[in-house]
């Protein structure tokens, strides 16, 4: 295949994440509205969360692994043929699961399955071969995902009782990645952007660092197994101040001035949220848990992933890193429909109002980032034919 967009992993997986990001709120949000019943074995509400992690969140992952990994091994990236065919693989994993109930919990099962275990497997052959162990995370996290996708199935086939664990744990492995990636990126981008006015760069990396993601990582594991305990609402809150202490002192007040920057600690102030969502969520029982889950769920994977994928896709596209007012309305939208999502979950007589909005919001900021960078997508480097990076 010669054609540009099946050259780099972030071309197709990120355009197929968009695309779903909205085609599947949409679906869900008829749904609600009761215009259409989705032909899943899945519960409606576990098809929503499970797409969200499943289909749209790990696609942006695949994109980003597809695309980092031949950067950190300095091997051939997965192209043409075979990346069409991993792309074709999610595809239809998102078509199974949504058909699940005319063709087979097991089936669906199956189909959905093989797509995370064939990625795990590529990413992870990479990695090794080269000997940079050190990224070996980013396969035992697609690793993780396909487990936590297998425990949602194991429910539709009466293996386990619900589908809750699984997709907690699908939110968990997202979340992680983010405080760990996020991390690395944001502080780093952050001191790229200051350098350039001769700005004190963020910290470097420390304890603060160190007792944040292991605090971070252990109220994770602990809301997983047990969500409803005390015991994991108090490491959640001490998780939330840490990666709140952790974000301040990346500097991120003085990037007001490049959305590309500052989108990246919007979305860090999301897990922040998230985690501290989840912890109050334990004194507040009017506070349906997935209200809370949308903290890390719409907030910061949302708005974390449309950050990676904007600035991925200008760099890797030849075009200067910065953002119009375009793609900081993306942003905009895109958070915003998080936090309407979230207070549908708090304010119980507009719920159903809030949620509509939240998905409208989250539709908004998604088809605009398709509108705008999926012809960056589909054509080549502009750099590479002349145009320059402007």
């Amino acid at each position: 295949m010669g054609s540009p967009f099946w050259s780099l992993g972030f071309r197709p997986f990120f355009l197929g994440a968009g695309l779903w990001a909205c085609l599947a709120v949409a679906l869900w949000l008829a749904a609600l509205a009761g215009a259409i019943a989705v032909p899943s074995a899945f519960a409606p509400a576990a098809w929503h969360a499970h797409e969200m992690i499943f289909g749209f969140a790990a696609a942006v992952l695949s994109g980003f692994a597809l695309t980092a990994v031949p950067e950190w091994t300095g091997r051939a990236p997965v192209g043409g043929g075979a990346l069409a065919a991993l792309l074709g693989l999610w595809a239809a994993g998102r078509v199974a699961v949504a058909v699940s109930a005319v063709i087979g919990p097991g089936t669906a099962a199956l189909i959905d399955g093989a797509y995370l275990a064939v990625l795990c497997g590529v990413v992870g052959r990479e990695i090794v071969i080269s000997g940079n162990r050190r990224n070996l995370v980013i396969a035992l996290a697609i690793g993780l995902l396909f487990v936590a996708n297998a425990l949602t199935h194991l429910e539709g086939l009466g293996g386990v009782a619900s589908q809750a664990l699984g997709l907690r744990l699908g939110l968990a492995v997202m979340a992680a990645l983010i405080t760990l990636v996020g991390g690395r990126i944001t502080p780093a981008f952050t001191g790229n952007w200051l350098a350039r006015g001769g700005g004190a760069r963020p910290p470097p990396f420390g304890w603060v660092d160190r007792i944040a993601l292991g605090t971070g990582v252990l109220a994770l594991a602990l809301w997983v197994a047990a969500p409803d305990s005390l015991a994991a609402a108090l490491v959640l809150l001490a998780a939330a101040a840490g990666h709140g202490v952790r974000l301040a002192r990346w500097r991120g007040t003085s990037t007001g001035a490049e959305p590309l920057v500052w989108v990246l600690h919007l979305g860090y102030a999301w897990v922040v949220i998230g985690l501290a969502l989840l912890g109050l969520a334990h004194w507040l029982p009017g506070f349906a848990a997935a209200g809370a889950a949308h903290g890390l769920g719409a907030g910061a994977i949302g708005t974390m992933t449309v950050a990676v994928m904007t600035r991925a896709t200008l760099g890797h596209t030849g075009r200067a890193l910065t953002a119009g007012a375009g793609t900081a309305m993306i942003y905009l939208l895109v958070t915003a429909g998080a936090a309407a999502r979230i207070a549908a979950g708090l304010l119980g007589e507009i719920s159903a109002a809030l949620t509509f909005t939240g998905g409208a919001l989250w539709i908004a900021g998604f088809g605009l980032f398709c509108l705008l960078y999926g012809p960056m997508q589909l054509g080549p480097r502009i750099d590479q034919d002349g145009a320059g990076n402007g």
